[in-house]
């Protein structure tokens, strides 16, 4: 019997379109998009009626059902209604919506708690490659998602970790520290790994419970954690309480001096609103200083806000290169081939955009440009959605990319999360193609210094070095983007050790977050569900 731990991870705005991946990423963090909380119950776990008026392939409007919950919502318009009510506004708001959604196995909605249900409103096709086809169906608690997307606030420790194998012997590693944080106190740092959390092994522990509880904590909990560095060294043992953290999304930004001239380096967490401040502000001292090239680290990045990413393309790109182009279409369903059925705006190319769109910039402010030419993206196997519609932006327009480090996750997909009854659910809803019409790249972008495939991107296979820190010229993928701007191949250009083979981890990345993403983990109570042994 074993434990996988999972976290759906967020960033975005429920009045927008959202691009985020789930995967299997570290929770209690201060960025890299986890919520760093664990998702309290819906209260929708007590079993509708035995019968129903459910009848196969009839679909009734979803706004008849809306709002009618088993735990109506003080101070809401929610109504009193069934556990069956809430299961057939997702029957018939997936039936709608859905991307797949005549690959949905109609089931009788009384027959299921609610999360449950949820899971089976999804197709269960596979790819070519034997990844199952959505691997990024998953709800969060509304009032913590609202929370998190509009100022960044979450209860967390001030960390963010990634997972090197998520399942026995599971190895969970330090990806940064937010400085001034309850980690930072403690002298956590970026390469410790996590051994044990409240007395029970993080490697191959099976009290799912306890170790849910630590990796997602509630504000204010208290959990002790043995942590290590990579060799076994330093072990030692430190007490974090959590705390409500507001999520900087640019917490390091600095300009380099080269012999090619000075180059800007950013490392991006989310594209939640407050991104929009930190890269307007972030680009503009860049483009003071007259960077000759740009850096951008999204390699813990798993998404947000489309209209963000879009911004950040065209600070990159500059105007010359981006006006009058397509930065992406979103394509929905059969039954939408014109419109938009959420906002109802006509279907059609969407451009760059040169303006801040008010996330938490004053809307219309022109946004300021670098003007490089070229970019280069640090990437792993957390770079996701947004970051990918972005790299496949640039692309769609020949603006050369440059990608250092692993296969990204692939998620060509994106939703509108929806709240009903104080849970936020997110289904697929669309795919988006650049202006060649390409978004085939359900796998990930893979860096490869000779490029074959459609998502093969110019690059060089870099394995994430956390002995470094981030922004440091001697980091492994930062010191390969130097090498490259100085003209150097990847032979060349990627330091000794660190083009190790990295195959085991990003081979099939998507794959394995789709794997683990059938038994998605939805906070402390689901953790169980995992006991099962599946994967």
């Amino acid at each position: 019997m074993q434990v996988n731990l999972l976290r759906p991870t967020l960033a975005g705005a429920s009045a927008a379109v959202i691009l985020f991946a789930l995967a299997a990423c570290g929770g209690g963090g201060s960025g890299g998009g986890s919520t760093g909380s664990q998702a309290p119950s819906t209260g929708t776990t007590t079993p509708g009626p035995t019968q129903s008026d459910f009848e196969a392939g009839v679909f009734r409007d979803a706004r008849e059902y809306e709002a009618l919950c088993l735990a109506p919502r003080a101070g809401t318009s929610d109504l009193q209604g069934t556990t069956e009510d809430e299961n057939n506004w997702l029957r018939a708001w997936s039936h709608d919506l859905y991307l797949w959604y005549a690959e949905i196995i109609d089931e009788d909605p009384a027959a299921f708690e609610t999360l449950e249900y949820f899971d089976l409103m999804q197709t269960f096709e596979t790819t070519e490659t034997g990844a199952p086809k959505d691997n990024f169906h998953f709800t969060q608690d509304t009032a913590a998602f609202q929370q998190l997307v509009n100022s960044g606030i979450q209860a967390e420790y001030g960390l963010d970790w990634e997972w090197i194998r998520n399942s026995p012997p599971r190895e969970a590693v330090i990806a940064y520290v937010q400085a001034g944080t309850p980690a930072d106190s403690v002298g956590l740092q970026r390469g410790d790994r996590i051994l044990e959390i409240d007395g029970e092994s993080l490697i191959d522990g099976n009290d799912a419970d306890t170790l849910n509880a630590g990796l997602f904590p509630d504000n204010g909990s208290t959990h002790e954690f043995v942590v290590a560095r990579a060799d076994g060294s330093n072990q030692r043992t430190v007490t974090l309480t959590a705390v409500e953290l507001a999520l900087d999304p640019v917490p390091i930004s600095r300009i380099i001096d080269t012999p090619q001239g000075p180059v800007g380096y950013l490392f991006l967490i989310s594209y939640i609103d407050p991104a929009e401040q930190a890269l307007f502000s972030t680009l503009s001292n860049f483009a003071t200083a007259g960077i000759t090239e740009l850096v951008v680290d999204v390699r813990y990045n798993r998404g947000g806000l489309l209209s963000i990413a879009n911004e950040l393309s065209y600070m990159i790109a500059g105007p010359t290169a981006t006006e009058g182009r397509t930065f992406g279409e979103l394509i929905f369903n059969d039954k939408y081939p014109d419109f938009d059925p959420v906002t109802n705006a006509p279907l059609g190319p969407d451009g760059f955009l040169s303006t801040a769109q008010g996330f938490s910039v004053s809307p219309g402010t022109p946004l300021p440009s670098v003007n490089v030419p070229r970019v280069h993206f640090l990437v792993g196997p957390s770079t996701a959605s947004a970051n990918e519609f972005a790299i496949n932006g640039l692309r769609g327009i020949d603006f050369e990319v440059v990608l250092i480090g692993e296969r990204t996750t692939g998620k060509p997909y994106g939703f509108y999360p929806t709240d009903n009854c104080g849970t936020t659910y997110f289904s697929i809803q669309f795919q988006t193609v650049n202006e060649k019409g390409f978004g085939d790249f359900s796998e990930g972008f893979v860096p490869k210094e000779n490029p074959v495939a459609s998502a093969d991107v110019q690059g060089c296979l870099v394995a994430d070095d956390y002995e470094n820190a981030l922004g440091d010229e001697n980091e492994a993928r930062l010191a390969t983007a130097l090498g490259l701007i100085a003209g150097q191949d990847c032979a060349s250009a990627v330091p000794s050790g660190a083009a190790r083979t990295v195959a085991a981890r990003v081979l099939k990345s998507a794959v394995n977050a789709a794997d683990e993403a059938t038994t998605a983990l939805r906070g402390q109570q689901d953790l169980g569900t995992l006991l099962s042994g599946q994967r």
